[in-house]
């Protein structure tokens, strides 16, 4: 099975309508030891068609617009965050301390970007904020027992494991049963009327009128809601007011979305408020960590009934590792991702974090085609997906793509695929969506703004 209709079928898409979709290839837009680029193609073609098959349902075309995934606009869009520049000034993405370190018998990669992650790396090894320090500290001690000891306090550190390492582990083993995308249905509430859409001389906006509320964090939630925004929804991103993201990080993953804080401990009715009109809920939690607020699949169905849920995790929703956090780099170092990509000398990386873009694509997709499905069967829906699930897939799963070629093109950088505006946080450069379909729109009608600086309600 060929990458896009891998991923269009975890989706629970039509296979006949893989034919709608064809590839701009551009030879050295990037390339990895392991097939990134046949991920990327495959998860931004499954999310556009899922788009452009949303938009002919609402807007009663007979065929679903053709789709055009383009290699220099996925590799732009993969490495967005490295792309933003803010008045001239390039992005702040990793912390000094978020890196490979030497242990006695190995390798680990830190997450420190968050000051609360850093405050308990530091405390575990008993050492000031300085590199040298750390690097000393880590040097003397057994790569697990520095993975192990730092989740204990609330930090984040993972060994380098090999592929086969890896594939020994328990949470592998719960991974390998679990499908690329899980899909359930939560209720048998009734099909869902979309509005139709007025095509003439406007954009095919496929979630017009949709409202979702956006739990996520760091870069594959934030990316799959950006989407979602570009596609016409009303995105309102919730943050606790005690956890404030990166500001970068927010900006790029911002456009098209409103940003407002609430406390769920002490604000729980502004959020019903919210809730009783949301079509869509994403969450990027661990699993489990926002039950306590009324905020899994099925309790969230019960007061919405015919809600859309969306939950991403690291690790997966089972298995050992399940409630721990993590990002992107450190599941490429726990998955062994890390180890075919380096050398001897030295672990690797991926050229772009795109555990984290695909699974937001994918993602995105996934939310879409339920919307799709509810309009036709009803019933509210959950997707979930895993960053670890999607390292499997391209450790295992993904081959050559075999998808129609609307032909071949040179790749000389990201310009092409790079635009600027205003915006309140000052002129930006930044990466446009490849999501792109006949008769789809461009861009974002609106640029992000501070974080936390909207009114908690929908337009």
């Amino acid at each position: 099975m060929t990458d896009i209709k891998l991923a269009w079928s975890a989706v629970g898409g039509d296979p006949a309508l893989v034919s709608r979709v064809s590839t701009v290839v551009r030879e050295g837009a990037w390339q990895g030891r392991l097939p990134v680029r046949a991920l990327a193609r495959a998860c931004v073609g499954a999310c556009a068609l899922a788009a452009a098959e949303l938009g002919a349902r609402r807007a009663g075309l007979s065929e679903v617009p053709a789709v055009r995934v383009d290699d220099g606009a996925v590799a732009t869009a993969f490495l967005s965050e490295r792309h933003l520049a803010i008045d001239g000034r390039a992005p702040v993405t990793f912390a000094p301390l978020s890196r490979f370190w030497r242990t006695a018998d190995g390798w680990v990669r830190t997450h420190a970007n968050y000051p609360h992650h850093r405050a308990r790396l530091l405390d575990v090894l008993g050492v000031p904020q300085d590199v040298a320090a750390v690097e000393a500290a880590l040097a003397e001690r057994p790569a697990l027992e520095v993975e192990e000891a730092v989740y204990a306090a609330g930090g984040l550190a993972v060994a380098l494991r090999t592929p086969e390492e890896w594939a020994a582990h328990e949470q592998a083993a719960a991974l390998a049963g679990r499908p690329l995308v899980e899909r359930e249905l939560l209720d048998s509430a009734p099909a869902r009327v979309l509005a139709p859409l007025d095509t003439a001389g406007a954009p095919l906006l496929p979630a017009a009128g949709l409202r979702v509320l956006d739990l996520t964090r760091v870069i594959a939630g934030p990316v799959a809601t950006r989407t979602l925004a570009l596609l016409g929804a009303d995105v309102l991103r919730v943050d606790a007011p005690q956890l404030p993201e990166l500001p970068d990080q927010h900006a790029d993953t911002g456009f098209g979305k409103r940003s407002t804080t609430l406390d769920l401990a002490t604000d729980r009715r502004t959020f019903e408020d919210l809730l009783a009109a949301a079509d869509v809920v994403v969450t990027g939690y661990r699993p489990g960590a926002l039950d306590r607020f009324g905020l899994s699949a099925r309790s969230l169905a019960e007061r919405r009934p015919g809600l859309v849920v969306a939950q991403l995790s690291a690790w997966g929703a089972s298995g050992p590792w399940a409630g721990r956090r993590g990002f992107d780099s450190l599941v490429q170092v726990a998955t062994g991702i890390a180890a075919v990509e380096g050398s001897r000398e030295r672990p690797g990386a991926l050229p772009a974090q795109a555990l984290d873009h695909g699974t937001g694509y994918l993602l995105a997709a996934a939310m879409l085609r339920a919307l799709t499905e509810q309009s036709y069967d009803g019933g509210g829906r959950v997707v979930r997906l895993a960053l670890a699930r999607t390292a499997r897939w391209l450790t295992e799963g993904v081959g050559t793509e075999e998808a129609e070629t609307a032909g071949g093109a040179s790749y000389d950088g990201a310009a092409p695929w790079l635009a600027e505006t205003d915006s309140p946080l000052g002129r930006l450069r930044y990466a446009r969506s490849p999501v792109s379909f006949a008769g789809g729109p461009t861009d974002w009608t609106r640029p992000p703004g501070p974080w936390g600086a909207d009114e908690r309600r929908w337009l």
